[in-house]
């Protein structure tokens, strides 16, 4: 009974609290079931992206390895001993990539695809484990000898991870819609770097980047896409939390492959 109540008074007051209580309830599970739906159709690759993988004519191999595709120009094109590791964003569907990892391709860089553990949910791109993936899938490509290190979002935070750790064999690092690094300092690197942003980015704002100037070498190559936003680095839904873009996805996607292609092609040529 409640002190100073009515047993009567007491019991229709914890009546309403129970109502509540299940009223809330019931309100927090849907929008956990909205957002969840949300969030995976958000993350769920274009059908642009699935055409990547299966598309012929253009002279590129996808064969689907453990972890990761790769991406292989095949004979007749060049076939250059520089390659690119490309990290998915966290939650998204790697094969949201395929068209880019598809175009630097046809360039006849080879390209490895990396899927993250648990997509990047529940700290899973945060241990080792999926740099020694990457490590494994390196080694199995005997034609390259000199990789530049890429990813978006979540997956540009392992790239830079990745060189911070073990830069043998790295020629460059491309960190796209990040505002990584942030918990170390690669500004005493010998990696040649080049920061991919977009302007309109509402998950990875160009302010944050800006903070951690600092962290990044003092020759680190800025490349901001006006109109840009995070979405719109890879082929899959709206982003929660992201801003609309003013450019196209394919515009976007274009000046991305132009920044990604001009670090590989540095790759080729240090000195240049």
């Amino acid at each position: 009974m409640t002190e100073g109540l009515p047993s009567s008074q007491a019991a229709a007051r914890s009546d309403v609290w129970r109502r509540v209580r299940r009223l809330w309830a019931a309100l927090g599970s849907v929008a956990f079931v909205g957002f969840t739906g949300w969030c995976l159709i958000a993350y769920r690759a274009t059908d642009e992206g699935r055409e990547a993988l299966q598309a012929a004519g253009d002279g590129v191999t996808v064969t689907r390895g453990e972890r990761h595709w790769r991406f292989t120009p095949s004979s007749g094109q060049p076939n250059h001993p520089v390659g690119l590791v490309f990290f998915a964003g966290s939650m998204v569907d790697p094969v949201a990539y395929a068209p880019l990892a598809r175009a630097v391709a046809t360039n006849g860089f080879p390209v490895l695809l990396m899927e993250l553990p648990w997509r990047g949910a529940f700290g899973g791109a945060d241990g080792g484990e999926v740099l020694a993936e990457a490590r494994k899938a390196m080694g199995r490509v005997p034609t390259v000898h000199r990789w530049v290190i890429a990813g978006h979002s979540k997956g540009g935070a392992v790239a830079a991870r990745f060189v911070h750790e073990n830069a043998t064999d790295v020629a460059g690092l491309v960190p796209i819609g990040t505002s990584h690094p942030r918990d170390f300092d690669l500004s005493g690197s010998s990696v040649p770097v080049t920061k991919v942003l977009g302007s309109q980015d509402g998950v990875a704002e160009v302010e944050k980047s800006e903070r951690n100037r600092s962290k990044l070498p003092a020759s680190a190559r800025w490349v901001l896409i006006e109109g840009g936003n995070h979405s719109q680095f890879g082929y899959y839904g709206f982003q929660p939390g992201d801003r609309r873009a003013s450019i196209s996805r394919e515009e976007q996607q274009r000046r991305t492959r132009a920044a990604v292609v001009s670090a590989l092609e540095a790759a080729l040529d240090p000195g240049r």
